[in-house]
């Protein structure tokens, strides 16, 4: 059985991935880690070290130890907090990847890394954007992503890597509150409405963007991760596409089911960097490679946001907002 190491495993995707992980590989193979030592409480049911991912010497040491085949890399700064910090967002998104694609050709390990629509940017064509546009990306993060595809294609093409990326839209989910991304919107939203509270908007109300659920972000990186190494012909990063709309869009969808929800917008920097960024992907290359098909549109990713978001209030002893959705 494959023993899988997870970087990051605390942020947004980490958590969904490693619950999609275990039912197929067993929790005993799976070994999360994070920075942040407090995360070891949200992962009870596999293993956990806090680890940074910079430090080269302590992920050999993990990999012989743990014996490793695969490394599912999520550990990134992203794109809003990362242009607080600029400087900092380029040395831990690219020298974490760059000692991970060392170990996987020292180790012959299959990687994951995940990439971006933060890589396009000025001059990119934005509707139905190509899988290999020109790309002139406007923030640290999108800058870092764009030159992590090159390596990754370079370590893939110079010393066989395995290594498979996709270029995640926006990750809309329940889990997990938001983690400082430009498309953050898109859950904060929710939980707003489930607190039968208003929401401000930092972006204006026709500003289109590409989404994804994330039971299909998930089920897209474990379907790439389990095709045939014949099958993946792009090693740079692949585009995915699952629903576009706009936070109008939304909020009308949202209002649906709860009536009484309002929405105000007041566009910040974050406007900015969704200015550049696609309102629609072109994933065709994704589907005759390796098959991918999303399964949510966005009546039927809000209601189960919505059902699912109020259940975990319920549990955690909130009152019942959304008696006219269940």
């Amino acid at each position: 059985m494959q023993k899988i190491l997870i970087t990051g495993a605390a942020g947004q995707l980490g958590i969904e991935l490693i619950n999609a992980l275990i039912p197929v590989y067993g929790a005993e193979n799976i070994l999360a880690t994070d920075i942040n030592p407090d995360a070891a409480s949200k992962f009870s049911d596999t293993n956990f070290l806090s680890v940074n991912a910079m430090d080269a010497d302590y992920l050999d040491k993990i990999v012989n130890e743990y014996k490793i085949d695969q490394v599912y890399h999520l550990a990134a700064i992203l794109s809003a907090n990362g242009e607080q910090n600029p400087l900092a967002t380029w040395e831990v998104n690219m020298k974490s990847l760059l000692i991970v694609l060392e170990l996987a050709r020292k180790y012959k390990l299959k990687v994951f890394w995940p990439s971006s629509i933060a890589v396009f940017g000025r001059g990119t064509q934005r509707q139905n954007t190509p899988q290999n546009p020109g790309t002139i990306p406007n923030t640290v993060y999108g800058i870092s992503k764009q030159a992590g595809e090159q390596w990754c294609n370079y370590y893939a093409e110079k010393f066989n890597v395995d290594v498979r990326s996709i270029r995640y839209p926006g990750l809309i989910s329940y889990s997990s509150p938001p983690g400082g991304g430009t498309t953050d919107y898109a859950v904060d939203i929710f939980h707003k409405a489930v607190c039968n509270q208003n929401y401000e908007c930092f972006l204006s109300e026709e500003t289109r963007l590409p989404m994804m659920y994330m039971p299909d972000a998930v089920r897209a990186t474990l379907e790439l991760m389990q095709s045939d190494f014949k099958k993946i012909k792009t090693r740079t990063s692949y585009n995915i596409s699952g629903i576009s709309f706009t936070p109008a869009e939304l909020f009308r969808e949202i209002k649906k089911h709860l009536p009484e929800f309002q929405i105000s917008y007041r566009p910040d920097f974050r406007q900015n960097i969704a200015n550049t960024w696609p309102e629609s992907i072109d994933d065709s290359i994704a589907r005759i490679e390796w098959g991918w098909k999303p399964k949510y549109d966005l009546s039927k990713m809000t209601l189960n946001m919505l059902k699912n978001i109020n259940k975990k209030r319920n549990r955690q002893g909130s009152s019942n907002l959304l008696i006219s959705i269940l």
